[in-house]
């Protein structure tokens, strides 16, 4: 396999499921997400990306190519009589993008600090609640969930999103 070739098949290997993952949130078509994922990974294996945040930049492409299927299939008519299903709006795409950066994140994060950033910010626990919930000392909570913010926004800004 020449050096080319095998630079896309590691591309698609290391990043095709968190990018078929976050496609098929956004269309509910398998076939239609795979054909997004593959051109994304050609598109970015194309133009050449920064690999220090290879995996922002693919999910930035796929929201583009998923548009752009938009646009597309907007312009033609159908070739059934039958409507086609509605793909994501622009901000929905958005939003389901940053809610895989967040969990990505989150995952990079220790266990404790996880645990602590979980049950305050998604489960709407106080301090004192979360304290109880997971055994530990009410001090203890606040004094990860301080280190676990400074540590999230580290991951985040290594990760390549702007506050």
């Amino acid at each position: 396999m020449p050096m080319e070739d095998e630079a896309v098949a590691q591309l698609y290997r290391d990043h095709a499921v968190a990018l078929r993952r976050f496609v098929l949130a956004a269309m509910s078509n398998p076939d239609q997400a795979e054909d997004v994922v593959q051109e994304t990974i050609l598109r970015v294996w194309r133009r050449g990306a920064d690999p220090e945040n290879l995996r922002g930049y693919l999910y930035r492409t796929a929201r583009h190519v998923i548009i752009d299927e938009y646009r597309r299939r907007s312009r033609r008519v159908p070739e059934t009589g039958f409507p086609e299903e509605e793909p994501a709006a622009a901000d929905q795409v958005d939003k389901l993008l940053l809610r895989v950066l967040i969990e990505e994140a989150l995952g990079r994060l220790s266990a404790e600090h996880r645990s602590v950033i979980l049950a305050l910010h998604y489960q709407r626990l106080t301090a004192a609640d979360a304290a109880r919930a997971l055994n530990i000392p009410l001090g203890t909570v606040k004094s990860r969930a301080f280190y676990a913010a400074k540590a999230l926004r580290a991951v985040l800004d290594e990760m390549g999103v702007a506050p």
